[in-house]
């Protein structure tokens, strides 16, 4: 089914209940790793699997702290330390305790998706805070919640040996809000991937770069 078909005529709003089911996907899924297998590499990333979902869990808090003030900051992330455990590992404000093993982390990345999807629910749509990739609103915001929380456990699935596979009206969903140019005679999981530097589609060879667009849909 090419994504044009899946979406239809019409863009539906992409919502909090949208960043809920994919929180909680991404999260049974990632309950099935095996203990041992959250110090190995998270699919093409520099970092491991543990990393990538306190990386992940950073982003939605982050992304519901930015909702947060009553005026948003429009020229600056909130300011949060945002710091690295060792070089090249991933600069968080979040960071789970070890010692509370898998399921300690996976705690965390559940309660960090909450966090998005409450201020998603909450924070009035005409609300606009800062992204490094444009001012957005609580749907953009929630539509890079899902886009993180999806890709980002495609790379932990490589790593920890699961299979993933995210519903394709959602993915279908998010690549119209962030992604407009985006092809659209493909089917919807592969082109997000594709449009976040995954892998190949056909005739289209993987990107080394890429943004999306969170401008809110009206100055699109």
């Amino acid at each position: 089914m090419s994504r044009s078909a899946e979406i239809g005529f019409s863009r539906s709003p992409v919502t909090a209940d949208d960043l809920d089911l994919a929180v909680q996907l991404a999260v049974a899924t990632l309950r099935e790793a095996p203990p041992v297998a959250w110090d190995g590499k998270a699919g093409s990333l520099e970092w491991d699997c543990w990393e990538t979902v306190e990386h992940l869990s950073d982003d939605l808090f982050a992304y519901a702290a930015q909702l947060g003030p009553k005026t948003p900051p429009l020229d600056s992330e909130v300011p949060f330390v945002w710091e690295s455990r060792r070089p090249g590992g991933p600069a968080n404000a979040i960071h789970a305790n070890r010692e509370a093993g898998p399921a300690g982390l996976l705690q965390v990345l559940e309660a960090s998706g909450a966090l998005l999807v409450a201020m998603v629910r909450t924070t009035p749509p005409q609300t606009r805070a800062h992204h490094a990739f444009g001012i957005s609103d609580p749907e953009g915001f929630a539509a890079m919640g899902i886009v993180e929380t999806l890709v980002h456990t495609h790379d932990l699935a490589q790593g920890l040996g699961l299979a993933w596979s995210p519903p394709a009206d959602l993915c279908a969903r998010v690549l119209a809000r962030l992604f407009p140019d985006a092809p659209e005679s493909t089917d919807s999981w592969p082109t997000l991937l594709w449009t976040t530097g995954r892998t190949e589609l056909p005739g289209r060879p993987r990107l080394t770069t890429w943004r999306w667009h969170g401008t809110p849909r009206t100055q699109h």
